[in-house]
């Protein structure tokens, strides 16, 4: 039994595939829940605004440029979501994960984080803000069977 359906953004690195592993994992359970993400190809996200208005010289305002453009989708799915899921990876810089983690909690909004082990102290101040720090995508689809259903798999 559901009791509604769940708008669920999904921030964090994108050279895994953590999201699909998540989504598939919801799916096999027939969880009420619509997925949302940032635009995870590295090529097209980094270079959408110079594509659309126009070239830049300095690099600096070529990543402001797409760094605006990719806020428009990010800030308005975060806004719009029920629960944020962020995900960080321990071979990868992610300073957008912990912008988006902040700005969740900055809206109230319930956040789920994951990440290894190792990562836990030098994401202290992220993982206080959660309401529940997950290793690996499983836990994070038993969280949100229990949140969506009202059970678990045990």
């Amino acid at each position: 039994m559901t009791d509604r359906k769940w708008n669920i953004y999904l921030a964090g690195e994108i050279h895994t595939g953590w999201r699909d592993e998540i989504a598939s994992g919801s799916c096999k359970l027939e969880l009420p829940i619509n997925f949302f993400m940032p635009v995870t190809d590295h090529e097209a996200s980094d270079n959408c605004g110079v594509e659309i208005l126009g070239d830049e010289e300095s690099a600096f305002w070529k990543d402001h440029k797409g760094a605006k453009i990719n806020a428009i989708r990010t800030r308005t799915l975060i806004r719009n979501a029920d629960l944020i899921i962020v995900r960080f990876d321990e071979h990868y810089r992610q300073w957008n994960a912990a912008f988006d983690a902040g700005f969740a909690v900055a809206l109230d909004k319930p956040l789920i984080v994951m990440h290894p082990p190792e990562l836990s102290h030098a994401l202290k101040e992220v993982n206080a803000g959660a309401l529940a720090v997950a290793q690996h995508s499983e836990q994070v689809v038993e969280v949100l069977q229990y949140v969506c259903t009202r059970r678990t798999t045990g």
